[in-house]
């Protein structure tokens, strides 16, 4: 018998076997919850919309200390992420995780995820991904939701990591501008700009 819990035993197999994935171009493996989620490549809508508000984002954030990222690792205690958009110090260097795969959540300010369609992708990025971005406490989440009424977009903020929520929540339909409250993005729009058809 062992000393270590569990829990621990069980997280250390699901990041090993993480580390050994080699998932097709395109697709993201991340640990979310407990388990290794497997998405595929996301459809044209969402490419588009990620990319507005990327190239939106870039602009807001130029001549300050922060950048706005995708397509890394964002690592918390064993469990992985690849938002589609995360805001983050300029050099990523400065939050290396411990083993170099991605960066530490610690550093993250804000995690912008589009939602995608069908109720599995739905149920990743409005509940298992919002659990697990305030469990690491980052400060920021944005979720642009085409499938909620006529489109939403959710802005959280003030985690609480120890109930793994977010106190505060705005929501926004589309035709309202979303504004962020604070952080390095404070004062950026989301609007009509970016979430149009």
């Amino acid at each position: 018998m062992t000393d270590r819990p569990v829990p621990d035993i069980l997280d250390g197999l699901v990041w090993q076997a993480w580390k050994a994935m080699a998932p097709p171009e395109g697709f993201r493996a991340e640990i979310i919850d407990e388990a290794i989620e497997v998405s595929p490549p996301r459809r044209r809508r969402h490419a588009v919309v990620v990319n507005r508000l990327r190239l939106a984002l870039t602009s807001q954030l130029i001549g300050g200390d922060h950048a706005c990222y995708q397509g890394a690792h964002v690592i918390h205690r064993r469990k992985v992420w690849i938002p589609d958009l995360f805001i983050a110090p300029e050099y990523l260097d400065e939050i290396p995780d411990e083993e170099d795969l991605g960066v530490d959540a610690s550093g993250v300010r804000a995690v912008f995820e589009v939602v995608s369609p069908g109720r599995e992708a739905q149920s990743r990025d409005r509940e298992r991904k919002r659990r697990a971005y305030a469990r690491a406490g980052i400060p920021l989440y944005v979720l642009i939701d085409d499938f909620d009424g006529d489109g939403t977009v959710v802005i959280l903020t003030a985690p609480d990591p120890d109930k793994a929520v977010y106190a505060d929540e705005h929501r926004v339909p589309y035709g309202t501008d979303a504004v962020i409250p604070d952080g390095p993005a404070k004062g950026f729009v989301i609007g009509e700009a970016i979430v149009r058809p």
